[in-house]
């Protein structure tokens, strides 16, 4: 395999950009074909989400991690090269998004034209306009039978100030106008602002895991070069290592001699430890110190649960396990846990309910782990008042994300728990439903927009622990699936909170208590000991299921004995 060489592309023929949109309003099948113009991939049938390579995202027709990829395009005689990353759609997986946009100069927003504006379109189209990238409307789908190309122009010009005669329109399944995009591409977006003689900046904006050749990093370079050979430094860590290999991604890798400023690819160097390839860390050349690149927020983990193996002899082979992905997923957290029924285990932190089942779905397919998750929980907050616990944790607030920790009222002053600010678009006709719906949860009404005569924007500021475990469902089984829903953190707020403990015959049980509101204690209180009855087997004695907060019983079940035929 040859190497290419890199040099012939300047920094004024570069540009990078990234396509964001909804959640299958056609990402991964626009980089299909962008790669298949550029004759980056051959033209074939089999040519489906190619940048999708994790089992879990060909299964659910989804796509988790950025992936990204180089092409070539000669436009009016001069040669590119377009650095592609293609993003997840996904609310849980918007921190990817974020991550991508830090490498690029420019955007490629794609509505669908049946569906139109979605709640997922205005966030990534906010977190693009905040990091000043140049942005390119996109309508894709408009080869459909329904497909209302004008009505989409309409919301995105009064939403988006964007006017309509930008908006181009294709189909990325039949590869209509697509041309079009790579043009607009190259007039539109900015090269990077940056310098081959500057001495070497490269951000690391993510990283992979290989069994053979340890991390591999992707990088995007700020300034100078790099080649095989050179001594390198990360800012972070403040490691030296030497680098092995450079290259592109044409999605797959491809070994080059040098990567200049201005371009996107990889690099290998010997990291064996999957903490050392920090995302969004910098990397400079040894001895030559440089300003590090401004990082990313963390992902704040939204949902906690307990992961305990099956079996306790598997505890070392899931916990290697789990820091291989964890290095590939940086945003999960893991604290280490252990309880009487299920033993030593973690506490792991996600930043979704999606986000968990992929995690835990990799775990089996990649690793062949089988695992014991708990019920989620939201990470809460208490203000201690009682002097001998604030001395005792060396400060007045806590945060607790196992309720076993939950202190007791006597001694904290208030509960505080996470609030998110949701967006709803949804069809006019649901919007009675809808507005029940929230005020079930506990939701208050911020703002309310219609985007077009028969599209509505709902704003609503939502407790976390209530939409984190079944709101999204209730949405879509509600307007028949035309609801789109999208939350960004919002702070905490004060509440009022209990901890319900499940009794069984008068032993807590740990793992089966929860954090919850004083309202809705009764009720979740009896379903859940309805639950139990139905999955606990019948023993030669009585079991009394009871849910209780502090001394108080608040609901039961009896689950009878068996019956003894003595003379049968």
């Amino acid at each position: 395999q040859e190497k290419v060489d890199m040099s012939v592309y300047p920094v004024e023929s570069i540009r990078n950009f990234s396509i964001i949109a909804h959640v299958d309003h056609g990402k991964s099948t626009l980089a299909d074909r962008l790669l298949e113009i550029t004759g980056t991939i051959s033209k074939t049938d089999r040519n489906k989400q190619v940048l999708d390579k994790l089992q879990v995202e060909r299964e659910r027709g989804i796509t988790v991690k950025a992936q990204s990829a180089s092409l070539f395009y000669n436009h009016k005689g001069i040669n590119y090269l377009l650095n592609l990353i293609d993003t997840p759609g996904h609310v849980d997986f918007s921190y990817e998004v974020s991550r991508s946009l830090s490498a690029c100069q420019g955007v490629i927003l794609v509505v669908d034209a049946n569906e139109g504006i979605q709640a997922q379109t205005v966030a990534n189209f906010y977190l693009a306009f905040e990091a000043q990238l140049s942005i390119i409307p996109v309508i894709n789908k408009i080869d459909l039978k329904n497909a209302d190309p004008e009505r989409v122009e309409k919301q995105i010009e009064k939403l988006f100030d964007i006017p309509t005669d930008e908006c181009i329109r294709i189909s990325a399944k039949q590869g209509t106008n697509v041309e079009k995009v790579l043009q607009k591409v190259i007039e539109k977006i900015p090269p990077p602002q940056c310098n081959t003689a500057d001495p070497l900046k490269a951000l690391v904006f993510d990283s992979t895991f290989d069994h053979y050749r340890g991390v591999i990093a992707n990088i995007a370079l700020f300034g100078g070069e790099i080649a095989k050979g050179q001594k390198i430094v990360s800012a972070h860590t403040k490691k030296r290592y030497e680098v092995n290999e450079v290259g592109i991604l044409t999605p797959n890798e491809q070994p080059t001699h040098k990567l200049y400023a201005g371009q996107v690819g990889y690099l290998i160097a010997g990291m064996k430890e999957v903490t050392e390839a920090q995302i969004g860390d910098t990397l400079c050349l040894y001895k030559q110190p440089v300003e590090p690149l401004p990082g990313f927020k963390s992902a704040k983990p939204m949902v906690f649960a307990g992961m305990y193996p099956v079996d306790q002899t598997e505890y070392n082979n899931l916990k290697s396990a789990l820091e291989r992905l964890t290095l590939n997923d940086s945003s999960v957290t893991v604290h280490r846990d252990s309880s009487l029924a299920l033993g030593a285990g973690w506490r792991l932190g996600f930043l979704g309910l999606l986000h968990m089942e992929v995690f835990n779905q990799r775990l089996e397919q990649e690793y062949n782990m089988s695992v014991i998750l708990t019920a989620p929980t939201v990470p809460y907050k208490a203000v201690l008042s009682s002097a001998k616990l604030i001395k005792e944790y060396g400060k007045d607030q806590i945060t607790i994300i196992n309720p076993a920790q939950f202190p007791d009222k006597l001694s904290v002053s208030e509960y505080l728990e996470p609030t998110v600010l949701g967006t709803i678009v949804t069809p006019h006709e649901y919007i009675g439903k809808i507005i029940t719906l929230c005020q079930d949860r506990r939701a208050v009404q911020k703002d309310m927009l219609y985007i077009d005569e028969n599209r509505v924007m709902l704003k609503y500021l939502f407790p976390l622990n209530e939409i984190v475990v079944d709101f999204y469902d209730a949405l879509k089984s509600l307007s028949s699936g035309y609801a789109s829903f999208d939350y960004e953190d919002a702070g905490y707020q004060s509440a009022d909170l209990i901890k319900m403990d499940i009794l069984l015959n008068g032993n807590p049980v740990e793992e089966l208590a929860t954090i919850i509101h004083n309202d809705k204690a009764r009720a979740a209180g009896k379903l859940l000991c309805e639950r139990l009855k139905e999955t606990i087997p019948r023993q030669l004695f009585e079991i009394a299921i009871q849910a209780a907060i502090g001394k108080k019983i608040i609901a039961r079940e009896t689950l009878k004995a068996y019956r003894k035929n003595v003379v049968a």
